[in-house]
């Protein structure tokens, strides 16, 4: 919050003169400014004004800066209090009738002002859920210029503001997300497809990425939907911190200001990299990959996204974060997700199966999935094939079924575990865990290990006794 701006007033040809390197939108809030002024019952001063944005040699961007531009004008005239604005931070946009607009990125900013020392911060009342989520800040809001103004005089008349304490606490657990029919979504309806569910189970214990290859309609893509359902709800640190990410792309839902089931994103595979990793001309915005954050990136069709696409994500699996760079400034998004690719086994979309009418040859097949980098694929821990499901079989597991409820269970214990074990390290999953203090700390007993079906499992049991 080391933006400022501050008002100066003289005599002069009548004119509102920006300095500050303001982009378009703010050189057009002159204009904005003015009649919201004016239409708020305040009489515009007839000289002189320059507004500086403080610091100069900083591009300024954006509609957030209406509202203290205006404070800061009618402070400088003397229609507001001497004082009364000091130590106040103002956020939103003015429209010409005097109300105030919402505008993005609102909780970052707040928190950056909690973190600089501020005590109180006026918002539009549309962003006041939002505000009130940082602790230790006293929320002002107001519907209309005019009624900030009141605050301001301690009008106890007209439309008057609302003072909010902030620290809101996360909302109690609620249902399960809608499916896109309006259903809810249940890892029981996953019908068959018992080795996919369980390693669905495994990667949503431990934060592993899944591969999974089958034919249309074996029920990739509804597993994929449903790991989200299985995972753990926010702490009150990554609600936080999701829902500033949302705050910033301009994505949250205004009946839930605070993010705290884990996201879903699912791109369509035409999508640029920009769209995918973040980025833009000007202002830069948060991908896919950071909307995902603390949830699942599903790449559906994912032999379908351009090679480019899938190659800048290998940074974020690494890292867990984005890093932005242009000319002029830097941004960096948090993006540890759970990758889920999904891919089908030819391109003509048929199961090469004995059933089926494909008729492209293995070579064919084999260029379609080379489609996939090597590197990204190095990165998926799990990678699991589909086969369609019987009818015995499905008729047998719409009965024995097991809910989501029980699965998301067993993934909250092994989660549990996990951090448990992990104590006193940075890292809280099995999936976080670099190769080489997996080798050093968690290396397996010698003499115990042993090959069954193409993998290594433990014993004489098959492998998968142990979730995450």
């Amino acid at each position: 919050m080391g933006w400022r701006s501050r008002a100066d007033i003289e005599n002069g040809l009548p004119g509102l003169l920006l300095a500050g390197l303001p982009d378009a939108a703010l050189r057009e809030a002159r204009d904005r400014i003015r009649a919201a002024v004016i239409s708020s019952g305040e009489a515009w001063p007839q000289r002189r004004i320059t507004v500086g944005l403080s610091p100069a040699s900083l591009p300024k961007r954006g509609n957030s800066f209406d509202l203290g531009m205006a404070v800061a004008i009618l402070s400088a005239a003397g229609a507001v209090p001497p004082g009364a604005a000091g130590g106040v931070v103002f956020l939103g946009e003015l429209g010409l009738d005097g109300r105030l607009r919402p505008v993005r990125g609102v909780l970052p900013a707040v928190a950056a002002a909690a973190a600089a020392g501020f005590g109180r911060v006026a918002v539009p009342r549309a962003n006041a859920a939002e505000a009130s989520l940082v602790p230790g800040l006293r929320v002002v809001t107001a519907a209309t210029l005019a009624g900030l103004l009141g605050w301001l005089r301690g009008d106890p008349a007209g439309d008057l503001a609302e003072v909010i304490e902030g620290g809101a606490a996360p909302a109690a657990p609620g249902p399960a997300p809608s499916g896109p029919g309006g259903g809810r979504r249940d890892l029981a309806d996953v019908l068959g497809q018992p080795a996919a569910r369980r390693a669905a189970e495994i990667c949503a214990a431990g934060g592993h990425h899944l591969f999974l290859l089958g034919p249309p309609g074996a029920g990739k893509t509804m597993l994929a939907e449903r790991i989200p359902t299985v995972l753990p709800r926010l702490d009150t640190a990554a609600a936080l911190e999701v829902t500033a990410i949302h705050s910033v792309a301009g994505a949250l839902p205004d009946a839930s200001p605070l993010v705290t089931e884990p996201p879903f994103c699912a791109p369509h595979h035409t999508a640029s990299k920009a769209a995918i990793v973040g980025g833009g001309s000007g202002v830069i915005h948060p991908g896919a990959a950071s909307l995902a954050h603390r949830g699942c990136l599903f790449l559906d069709e994912a032999p379908e996204f351009g090679r480019d696409v899938l190659d800048a994500l290998r940074q974020p699996l690494e890292s867990g974060e984005v890093v932005v760079a242009r000319s002029g400034v830097t941004a960096r998004f948090p993006a540890r997700f759970t990758l889920v690719l999904a891919a089908n086994p030819c391109p003509c979309a048929r199961w090469a199966g004995p059933r089926a009418a494909c008729t492209r040859t293995a070579a064919v097949r084999r260029r379609y999935l080379a489609r996939l980098p090597g590197p990204l694929l190095d990165r998926v821990d799990v990678k699991v094939e589909f086969l369609p499901a019987g009818r015995a079989e499905l008729l047998t597991d719409r009965r024995l079924a097991e809910p989501g409820a029980t699965v998301a269970a067993r993934v909250a214990e092994a989660r549990r575990r996990a951090a448990w074990r992990l104590r006193g390290t940075p890292w809280r999953l099995n999936a976080e865990i670099p190769g080489s203090e997996l080798r050093r700390t968690f290396a397996p007993a010698r003499g115990r290990w042993r090959r069954w079906s193409g993998r290594w499992t433990q014993g004489r049991s098959a492998p998968g006794g142990c979730t995450g």
